[in-house]
C-alpha cells in the first residue's frame, strides 16, 4: 500500500512558489463557490506523520478564507466523550453545507493504537473498521465530499525524526507517546496502518497516500488534489437538474394488513390496578435510574406512534418517577436551519446522554422514514437507506452499553378522533390540536405502510420495537413503565 505512494520526491523551492499564488487564488474561488453550493467538505488529515497533519492544517487555514474553514484535532477522549458512543464527538463537529471541515487524525488512529496496545483483538478491531467505513459512507451519501490523506514516511525517515525528537526537547512536543510506540513496534504498526488503509479506502471516501518527506511536494500535492476534486464535484453539482421530491407515496391500500393489525387494541387496565401497578413501578424506576446512575448505566428512550396516542402522559409517568438531574426530554418537531444544514442525523446525536443519564426522545429519528418519506420531504433514495443508517446509529448506540428501547404507541382511528375532538373541547388542551393532525390523520393508511416497513426493517436483535396497544391509556403506561425497569433491571446487574 505504501510502496505505491512516491517516494523521495522532492520539489524545487522556485517552482514551488511559482505554483503557489495561482493555487492559492483558485482554492478561495472553489471556496467562495461551494459557499451556494449545498454539500460540505470533510477534510480528513491522518498517517504515521503526525506532525504533517498539523503543518497542513496550518497551511490550508493560511491558504483560504479561516471564516468557512472549522478545524477539529483530536487527542485522547476526554470523560466526557468516553461516556458517549466513539463516533459522537466526530458527529457534532461535522461542518455545515457550504463549508470545510478540517479533521485531524480523527477516528483512523484510535483503533489502530488500540490494536498495538492489545486492547482489540483482530475481530474486533475489523469490526472498528467497519464502523468507519459506514460512518463515512453515511456522510458521503448525504452529499459530503470527503478528502483523507494519509501522510507517510520511509522507515528509515521516521525513526531518524523520532530519535531526533527524543534527543532534542524542543521538538518533543511534536512527537507523542502514539509515535514512539510505533517506533519500537513498526512491523506491527506498519502492517496495522496498511489494513486499516486498505479497509477503509473506497469509491465514495479514498485515501489519497502522500510521502511526507519533502514539505513543498506534500504542501502541493495536497492542495492540488483538494483543488481538484473540488472543482469536479462543483461541476457536477451544476450540471445536475432540478429533480423535485414528490408529494409522497401513494402506496396505501385499504386491505395492506401490517404488523400494527395484530396489536391487541381490546387491552384494558381497571383504575385501582393502575394505582397500584404504577405505584410500585415507580418506585422501581426511581430505584434502578438511580442505580444506574451510579454504574455508569446510560438509557435513551424513544417514542413514535399516531397523534394523540399518548406519548406525552407516558412520559410525564416516567419523569415523575426519576432525579429531575438525571433525565432529559427531547421534543423533536420540524428542522432549523441549523439542523437542515447538517445530515439529519446530526441533531440526534447531539443530544446522547452522558454516562448515567436518560434522554427520552418524543418523536425521533424515525421521522426520516415515516413524515419525511410520506409528506414527500425526502427522496426515495434519501428515505430507503434510512433503514440501513438507523440501524448502524443504533447499533453503536448498544455496542457502546447505551439501554436504547424503543416504542410505538398505537390507538385505532376512532380513538384517535375521540382523542382529537376532547382536545378541542378542553381549554387547556387545545394547543395540542392542530389542523395538520387532521390533514395527516387523512393519510394514515400511508403512515400505516410507511410503519409497518419502518418496524420490519429496523427491529433488530439489539434494538427491537415494543409496539404498544394505547386505546386505554392506563394500560399502555403500565406496559411502558415495566417494559423499561426491566431493562434497566438487566443492566444495572450486568453492570456491577
Amino acid at each position: 500500500m505504501f510502496e505505491a505512494a512516491e517516494l523521495g520526491v522532492k520539489l524545487d523551492k522556485d517552482e514551488y512558489l511559482k505554483r503557489e499564488p495561482e493555487l492559492r487564488w483558485e482554492l478561495l474561488q472553489r471556496q467562495f463557490e461551494l459557499r451556494a453550493a449545498g454539500f460540505p467538505v470533510v477534510v480528513l488529515l491522518s498517517g504515521d506523520d503526525r506532525p504533517s497533519c498539523s503543518e497542513v492544517l496550518n497551511l490550508l487555514h493560511e491558504w483560504m478564507d479561516p471564516r468557512y474553514v472549522e478545524a477539529n484535532a483530536f487527542g485522547v477522549p476526554t470523560d466526557e466523550e468516553n461516556e458517549r458512543p466513539f463516533f459522537w464527538r466526530y458527529w457534532r463537529r461535522l461542518p455545515e453545507r457550504g463549508r470545510i471541515g478540517i479533521f485531524v487524525r480523527a477516528w483512523t488512529m484510535q483503533p489502530i493504537v488500540m490494536r498495538m496496545i492489545g486492547s482489540l483483538d483482530e475481530g474486533e478491531f475489523e469490526h472498528w473498521l467497519a464502523h468507519v467505513r459506514g460512518f463515512e459512507r453515511t456522510l458521503a451519501a448525504d452529499g459530503a465530499l470527503l478528502l483523507k490523506f494519509w501522510f507517510h514516511l520511509p522507515p528509515e525517515e521516521f525513526r531518524r525524526r523520532v530519535k531526533r525528537a527524543k534527543k532534542n526537547s524542543e521538538k518533543l512536543w511534536r512527537s507523542g507517546k502514539h509515535d514512539t510506540r510505533v517506533y519500537e513496534n513498526y512491523d506491527l504498526a506498519r502492517e496495522l496502518m496498511e489494513k486499516s488503509i486498505r479497509l477503509t479506502s473506497t469509491g465514495e471516501a479514498p485515501w489519497h497516500v502522500v510521502e511526507s518527506t519533502d514539505e513543498r511536494h506534500r504542501n502541493m500535492s495536497v492542495a492540488e488534489e483538494i483543488l481538484k476534486t473540488l472543482t469536479r464535484r462543483l461541476e457536477e453539482e451544476r450540471e445536475k437538474k432540478d429533480r423535485p421530491v414528490g408529494p409522497g407515496e401513494a402506496n396505501s391500500a385499504e386491505d395492506v394488513v401490517t404488523v400494527l393489525d395484530k396489536v391487541d387494541l381490546t387491552v384494558s387496565l381497571p383504575k385501582p390496578d393502575y394505582s397500584e401497578a404504577l405505584d410500585r413501578l415507580q418506585s422501581k424506576l426511581f430505584r434502578e435510574t438511580s442505580k444506574a446512575r451510579e454504574r455508569g448505566v446510560s438509557t435513551v428512550l424513544v417514542f413514535e406512534g399516531w397523534d394523540a396516542s399518548g406519548k406525552g402522559g407516558i412520559i410525564r409517568r416516567l419523569t415523575r418517577a426519576m432525579d429531575a438531574s438525571l433525565y432529559r426530554v427531547v421534543p423533536i418537531a420540524a428542522p432549523t436551519e441549523e439542523e437542515l444544514a447538517h445530515h439529519y442525523q446530526w441533531r440526534f446525536w447531539r443530544h446522547l446522554p452522558r454516562a448515567g443519564h436518560v434522554t427520552i426522545f418524543d418523536r425521533s429519528w424515525y421521522g426520516r422514514v415515516l413524515v419525511e418519506r410520506v409528506e414527500g420531504l425526502a427522496s426515495e433514495n434519501e428515505w430507503r437507506r434510512g433503514f440501513s443508517e438507523i440501524n448502524v446509529f443504533e447499533e453503536q448506540l448498544v455496542e457502546h452499553g447505551i439501554v436504547l428501547l424503543k416504542f410505538w404507541l398505537h390507538v385505532d382511528a376512532d380513538e384517535q378522533l375521540r382523542r382529537f375532538q376532547l382536545r378541542e373541547r378542553t381549554p387547556f388542551k387545545k394547543f395540542k390540536i392542530t389542523a395538520e393532525d387532521y390533514r395527516n390523520r387523512e393519510r394514515r393508511n400511508d403512515y400505516e405502510v410507511a410503519a409497518n416497513e419502518m418496524i420490519a426493517r429496523t427491529s433488530t436483535e439489539y434494538a427491537r420495537w415494543n409496539l404498544i396497544a394505547a386505546n386505554n391509556k392506563r394500560w399502555a403506561r403500565i406496559e411502558v413503565l415495566e417494559t423499561v425497569c426491566n431493562a434497566l433491571s438487566r443492566a444495572n446487574k450486568k453492570a456491577k
